[in-house]
């Protein structure tokens, strides 16, 4: 139970890092604009809610990660895992905000955010497959 316990710490702090660094990075760094103007973001975001967010998340995804059962090795099975709730995410994410939004800017906001949590939950389901690999359970 303690190495299950690690291995969620662990997911939960690789999926914080990455996740804000990336985040911040994407929204505020390189499309800020954009973002701004479909009402994303305002002028000074709250760093604070938002990682606090990513954290929870990380651990729920972390914690969810070896109960659900894919086929394959653990680069495989990460994949996947994060493709899926990558996918769950973009509905109650994107979909949910380009309804309640303007559609006037929608394909470029889907694009921009597909892109985007496609390499978000791609590079957490990397690692978290790794760490559970790492620990002698694969999570099956």
């Amino acid at each position: 139970m303690r190495a299950g316990l690690g291995r969620v710490a662990a997911g939960t702090l690789a999926y914080a890092l990455t996740t804000f660094a990336w985040a911040v990075g994407w929204h505020i760094g390189l499309f800020r604009p954009q973002y701004e103007a479909w009402g994303y973001i305002d002028e000074d975001p709250n760093f604070v809610l938002g990682l606090l967010s990513i954290v929870v998340q990380g651990a729920v995804l972390s914690w969810l990660f070896p109960r659900v059962r894919f086929a394959g090795g653990a680069l495989i099975r990460g994949l996947k895992f994060g493709m899926a709730v990558g996918a769950f995410y973009w509905t109650c994410h994107v979909l949910a905000f380009a309804a309640k939004e303007d559609a006037a800017n929608a394909p470029m906001f889907y694009l921009l955010e597909t892109g985007y949590l496609a390499v978000q939950f791609g590079v957490f389901g990397v690692i978290v497959g790794k760490i559970y690999a790492a620990g002698g359970d694969s999570g099956r």
